[in-house]
């Protein structure tokens, strides 16, 4: 995947095989994640950061890819399949590049040309003259970013602080249920949320709850 040719040919192949884009600014978001960003939905052209839990990451792609756009899974090795599916990701449509070595940027960038989505876990933290070349990608080609560490400049930074599951009896039974305490810091302020995810997939919006934060 390191070089130029190949990612070139599988911009092609992708180009080839994706649909005509419709020219919207928003792209489908599960209803129970749109509490967490500033719009209620990505939004094409920008970035966002996910600090705790690359399950949340996945699930800001799945509606966006069960809705028929091409994603993208860069420096992931630890991707389940599986997980991933059971989100709402269409596995036929996702690139996956669990190890891409230290040029993950360009990599993702490079992506970012025919994917609608791209999730990557940089290898190194970005210095903001790469931010800002990546950005100037993402809104020329309409395409959006889900950071997996810090991300300058991030539209909305969702940072996880507690996680729990339910579902276990006494030493028996299934972890059906996982519950996330998740903090986001966005143009409105900082807002503390509780995001659930039942068998595998984003639970309702009507079970999570908002609280802002209060202004030291």
């Amino acid at each position: 995947m390191n070089s130029v040719a190949t990612v070139r040919s599988l911009q092609q192949r992708i180009t080839e095989m994706q649909p005509l884009r419709i020219d919207d600014r928003l792209l489908p978001t599960a209803p129970g994640l749109r509490q967490l960003l500033p719009e209620g939905a990505l939004r094409r052209g920008a970035s966002y950061a996910v600090l705790g839990s690359q399950q949340l990451a996945l699930a800001l792609l799945a509606e966006a890819s069960s809705a028929g756009s091409w994603c993208g899974v860069i420096g992931c090795p630890a991707f389940g399949a599986e997980a991933a599916a059971a989100l709402g990701i269409a596995l036929d449509r996702c690139v996956l590049v669990p190890h891409p070595g230290p040029g993950a940027l360009g990599l993702a960038a490079a992506l970012s040309e025919v994917l609608t989505v791209v999730l990557l876990r940089p290898d190194a933290p970005p210095r903001l003259g790469e931010v800002e070349r990546f950005s100037a990608r993402l809104r020329e080609h309409g395409s959006a970013l889900v950071a997996l560490g810090d991300w300058p400049r991030a539209e909305c930074t969702l940072r996880v602080s507690a996680s729990r599951w339910r579902g276990l009896g006494r030493g028996h039974g299934l972890l059906e249920e996982r519950e996330l305490a998740v903090q986001t810091l966005d143009r409105r302020g900082a807002k503390q949320h509780i995001v659930r995810f039942t068998g595998g997939t984003v639970a309702d919006p009507e079970t999570s709850t908002v609280r802002r934060l209060a202004h030291r």
